[in-house]
């Protein structure tokens, strides 16, 4: 473990590089108006993604940094499903045509906390209004805890074939410090629902850098995950942002670890992992030899896209709920985040696009040099280069953290030719921004580098 890179590199505030440019850079230049007009230029026979958002839990997790509330009311889900089933046709005939979609994903807040015949008649909106291709993955995302018989058998029947669910930590210690008390026969009992109701595609979540956590309750977790054999790990590092998310307050920060602990907690389950047979995917997923991400690594064909690491290759993501996000050919768009003001919009027959990010040239030179460094670990900048007609001099932004990075033996660059080496894959943020010209002029809080 390269503890030494921790401590020199692990203080940093970077994006996580889900999208080039971050979404600190979107601005209300990009409306209701530019939306409509990009979905209308949408090609007819070109698949697209659909994210569609729940903003809403039983209770707050501390640790939480997602668009959510807490109801203990069913009718304000209903009234907001509603609103996505009306958002959902709004778009499609925009678009003009039954546009195919090759992935949907459901995320929160938890996506299952409305009825099962709820969720039901919210996926026949969609497989209505869009043509989902009949190898469409169709995943959502699931607090162990609240899923119940009925909305397993709901998820099945549905066609959802992949589930991701929210672990975190079994140490009852670091459970109450971070308000999610959940344990091992709950979420055991939960995969024995899914996979029974036909729901055989499985992702787990970890997260590292949390209060009380040591090694050994990190050992612990793997350990018990482990007998659960899902298809893929997803390991994120805590990001403690108080004054951008206020419920965190109510986390001990003198509880929570240093970069080198942090670090040490990574790299512990990342090798746990390794050591049951997962394979690592960039730089925080992990997932079974023959799971389609490994495949995709293993093809250089992986992507990165809002939910992390895919081999999704559509260029269209359609956002779906309040605080979507989606990715047009011609730039992002982002739904407004309050729901009152989203259901707003929808009520009024308007789409509820606030603000967006239109793509310059450069921005789609930078973007393809930071996801081949993010997904391969690697980048060629004059291949790159080459293909969008630049100068390979120009790509570096920030010469200083790559020459850093090259002496202290996280990088290697010959010919500009660059690779993150073995062991300094924790690293890889820092080494993507390099590329990014907007980090400068930045005053969004990010989290930690490691």
């Amino acid at each position: 473990m390269r503890s030494d890179l921790a401590q020199s590199y692990g203080q940093d505030r970077l994006p996580r590089y889900t999208s080039y440019p971050t979404a600190p850079h979107f601005s209300t230049t990009i409306a209701e108006a530019d939306y409509r007009k990009w979905l209308k230029s949408l090609p007819a026979r070109q698949p697209a993604s659909i994210y569609m958002h729940v903003p809403f839990c039983r209770s707050m997790c501390w640790y939480c940094g997602c668009h959510t509330s807490i109801t203990k009311k069913d009718d304000p889900i209903a009234v907001y499903t509603s609103g996505l089933r009306t958002e959902a046709h709004m778009v499609a005939e925009t678009i003009g045509h039954r546009l195919p979609i090759s992935h949907i994903h459901f995320g929160g807040g938890t996506p299952t906390i409305m009825t099962p015949e709820t969720f039901a008649d919210l996926v026949g909106t969609l497989r209505y209004s869009y043509f989902v291709l009949p190898d469409a993955e169709v995943a959502v995302e699931i607090d162990p805890r609240t899923l119940t018989e009925p909305m397993a058998e709901a998820l099945g029947f549905s066609g959802v074939n992949r589930a991701s669910l929210g672990v975190q930590s079994f140490d009852p210690e670091v459970q109450r410090a971070i308000n999610r008390l959940q344990s091992f026969e709950q979420t055991a009992q939960c995969v024995e629902r899914l996979r029974r109701s036909g729901v055989g595609k499985l992702n787990f979540d970890l997260l590292y850098g949390l209060s009380l956590q040591t090694v050994d309750s990190c050992l612990d977790t793997v350990a018990k995950c482990i007998e659960l054999r899902p298809d893929r790990f997803s390991v994120f590092g805590y990001a403690h942002i108080p004054s951008f998310k206020k419920h965190q307050r109510k986390i001990d920060e003198s509880a929570l670890p240093d970069s080198i602990e942090r670090h040490l907690h990574s790299e512990t389950i990342a090798e746990a992992l390794i050591d049951a047979g997962y394979v690592r995917i960039g730089f925080d997923h992990f997932a079974l030899p023959d799971d389609n991400l490994a495949v995709a690594k293993r093809e250089s064909r992986l992507r990165r896209n809002f939910q992390g690491y895919t081999d999704d290759t559509a260029e269209t993501l359609i956002g779906l709920g309040a605080s979507s996000i989606g990715r047009m050919p011609q730039g992002f768009v982002q739904n407004v985040v309050a729901t009152k003001d989203y259901l707003a919009h929808i009520a009024e027959d308007r789409l509820a696009t606030t603000k967006g990010y239109a793509f310059t040239e450069e921005d789609r030179f930078r973007a393809d040099i930071i996801e081949r460094v993010m997904c391969d670990m690697a980048v060629d900048l004059p291949e790159v280069s080459r293909l969008h007609g630049r100068d390979p001099r120009s790509a570096i932004v920030d010469r200083s953290r790559i020459d850093s990075l090259v002496a202290d033996g996280a990088v290697t660059m010959i010919d500009d030719r660059i690779s993150v080496s073995d062991g300094a894959e924790f690293l890889v943020r820092s080494v993507a921004s390099a590329f990014d010209a907007h980090l400068a002029r930045s005053a969004a809080t990010h989290s930690r580098a490691v």
